[in-house]
């Protein structure tokens, strides 16, 4: 299975959540998709240099229209340099932009366009547990995809590798410093309090375990993956190294 298909990316907006690969995931398929949007509700590095264009708008729906309108004017597949397309409200420092209300993506996601939407943050951390703010999911997301790194496994729970230390802690029932098991990642990704928060009852929500990236962690992964379908009920886990050419390791 392809990664559009893996992570049900075809149509429709998928939100990413989690640690340990949003970025790259979202670049991942948006480098996959014939059209994209891509865009966030919460505050977003800068990614100009893996979209064609990033455009800075109050209109999103508009500024989609206009280059859906345009691209449809042409012959053929989707014209060149037109797509991924970027779309946020303001530029906030150098290196971040803001995010819209969820309430403006989920007018995005009424376009005949794919929309892929990072909806929560980490810090550049690995594995996180989200606040009580956090995520920002639109009303109408199809697909919300809750991301950890495998290679957390092993490791002591951490800031240096963990956001939200705290939050971790109330779900999986670790102390801070503790080495973090394959069933602590699980239960914090299978549970309605960490990666299934606030999924819509119509989305489709997919576990991803990232930096898959030798026999070892793929070992690991599928502990991991196995320990969420014994506590949640979720279509799939994708095993994803998302810096390699093909990022789907397995799909379980």
């Amino acid at each position: 299975m392809n990664l559009v298909s893996a992570l049900n990316a075809e149509t429709g907006t998928t939100c990413v959540v989690g640690a340990g690969g949003k970025k790259t995931t979202l670049a991942a398929l948006a480098a996959r998709l014939d059209r994209a949007v891509v865009t966030a509700t919460v505050r977003i590095p800068i990614f100009d240099d893996w979209v064609e264009r990033v455009v800075v708008t109050d209109d999103p729906v508009g500024v989609a229209r206009e280059r859906l309108a345009a691209d449809g004017s042409q012959s053929g597949g989707p014209a060149a340099g037109m797509w991924p397309l970027g779309l946020v409200p303001e530029r906030e420092r150098d290196d971040r932009y803001r995010g819209y209300d969820t309430s403006v993506v989920d007018a995005l996601g009424e376009l005949d366009v794919p929309v892929l939407v990072k909806a929560d943050g980490a810090r550049m951390r690995r594995f996180k547990a989200p606040a009580d703010e956090e995520p920002q999911v639109p009303r109408t997301a199809d697909t919300v995809v809750s991301i950890a790194s495998v290679q957390v496994v092993g490791e002591p729970l951490s800031e240096s590798i963990v956001h939200r230390v705290d939050e971790v802690c109330k779900l999986t029932g670790l102390e801070p410093g503790e080495t973090i098991r394959a069933a602590g990642v699980a239960a914090v990704l299978a549970l309605d309090r960490g990666g299934l928060k606030d999924v819509p009852a119509d989305a489709m929500p997919i576990p991803l375990l990232n930096m898959v990236d030798d026999p070892d962690l793929e070992a690991t992964a599928r502990e991991v993956a196995r320990e969420i379908h014994d506590r949640a009920d979720v279509p799939r886990v994708v095993l994803a190294e998302m810096r390699a050419d093909d990022p789907v390791v397995d799909v379980v």
